[in-house]
């Protein structure tokens, strides 16, 4: 090749290798994050290559946000990425692999909502028997004395407010789809309870548990509520509620009762929201204490949560205005880019088990001092929750 030739023929190479990076680094961030996602966790495998696919929390709000991104945007490849994960653990007959019925785990529970989506999308009968299953460990889930469902076997008479995003959309949307309008009291009242028990009456905001017995050590002996009140307990129960009123129909008057709870706990967050960085501290009703910081994953809750109630004019547009003076805060604070398709998404707490065992107390320093990482899966649903509300539909402009 001629030297003139070659010359050219480098430059349009360049050129392309220009315009693909171009194209990457334009591409949402949202979108980017979900692609790479999918690339560093195939199959929904969580854990280094090599490691199975496991049914649990952790795959369900990956999933849940890979959901979010497809219905924003349609394309295939999110809901083909979820199809694929649930698949590796779905049978034919129904039978879900890794899944012990025998724990109880609420936790359990989460991955049912990507069951019933491919059961109404595919009608595939799998997917039905599968979400059959969960709803049958709800129908005999150990239970409180107020008939609070347990977090866990393991955990007696422990009511977490994580359970309710775990629990209360699965059972509000098979309730939909099966004809079962019955069980919405039930909905209702596993958000009653924690309200009414697990509840600070100076500040609105909810402790991170609640025991009935009040027989772990940690447990207040007067209400039976954990000591601090955690952003990302929190964090959950609102996502809770924001996705199981859409199954409620305005003309049901629990639809009524969920909004009203949506609204006085969304009304005791926005007033803990940091004037300064617009953002939440980790243990809510202290930010000046000593350690306390500002960690992820609760605020891409807070931010979803108060987009998304917006947007369904479940929330006043204030709550729109300071879903979006977060969204710029967090892509400040937490996002850190290498390159046109590395994205990380910062500052995750790894895992809190409050009752699990004695060290795990829900005192402040508990939550302090939790492990913090970079890529957390439940960093990076959080993330994809929140984005889809922002950047998808067009809230983050």
């Amino acid at each position: 090749m001629a030297p003139a030739a070659h010359a050219i023929a480098c430059l349009g190479l360049v050129t392309v290798f220009l315009l693909q990076t171009q194209a990457q680094t334009q591409q949402p961030l949202t979108i980017r994050v979900a692609n790479q996602a999918m690339e560093r966790w195939p199959d929904g495998r969580l854990g280094p290559q090599g490691t199975p696919t496991v049914w649990g929390f952790e795959l369900g709000i990956v999933l849940c946000g890979m959901d979010a991104v497809w219905r924003a945007t349609r394309e295939p490849a999110y809901f083909h990425y979820v199809q694929q994960s649930v698949d590796h653990l779905v049978q034919p007959n129904g039978a879900i692999d890794t899944y012990n019925p025998d724990a109880y785990s609420l936790n359990n529970i989460l991955i049912g909502r990507e069951l019933l989506m491919l059961y109404q999308t595919t009608h595939q009968e799998k997917y039905r028997l599968a979400a059959k299953t969960l709803r049958q460990q709800i129908a005999t889930q150990p239970r409180t004395a107020s008939g609070g469902v347990w977090h866990a076997r393991a955990t007696p008479d422990l009511m977490l407010l994580d359970d309710q995003f775990m629990l209360a959309p699965f059972y509000a949307e098979y309730a939909a789809i099966f004809h079962e309008p019955q069980d919405l009291d039930d909905v209702v009242k596993q958000f009653a309870l924690l309200e009414h028990h697990a509840q600070d009456p100076s500040t609105g905001l909810m402790y991170h548990g609640w025991q009935e017995s009040r027989s772990m050590p940690w447990a207040n002996k007067n209400t039976g509520t954990s000591p601090s009140l955690w952003a990302r307990g929190m964090g959950w129960y609102l996502m809770a509620l924001t996705d199981t009123l859409p199954y409620v129909p305005r003309s049901d008057p629990h639809h009524a009762e969920l909004l009203a709870m949506l609204q006085r706990a969304c009304s005791a967050v926005l007033k803990a929201q940091d004037p300064g960085t617009g953002l939440w501290y980790q243990i809510l009703d202290q930010p000046g204490a000593k350690g306390n910081y500002i960690e992820s994953s609760s605020v891409l809750m807070f931010t979803y949560a108060f987009a998304k109630s917006a947007r369904l004019g479940n929330l006043p547009p204030a709550y729109g205005i300071a879903a979006k003076r977060a969204w710029k805060a967090i892509q400040i604070r937490f996002v850190r880019t290498s390159g046109p398709e590395q994205v990380e998404i910062t500052g995750t707490v790894r895992h809190v088990a409050l009752g699990a065992t004695p060290a795990d107390d829900g005192s402040s320093d508990y939550y302090l001092h939790a492990p913090v990482v970079s890529n957390d899966p439940k960093g990076i649903g959080a993330f994809l929750l929140a984005g889809s509300e922002m950047e998808l539909r067009g809230s983050a402009k």
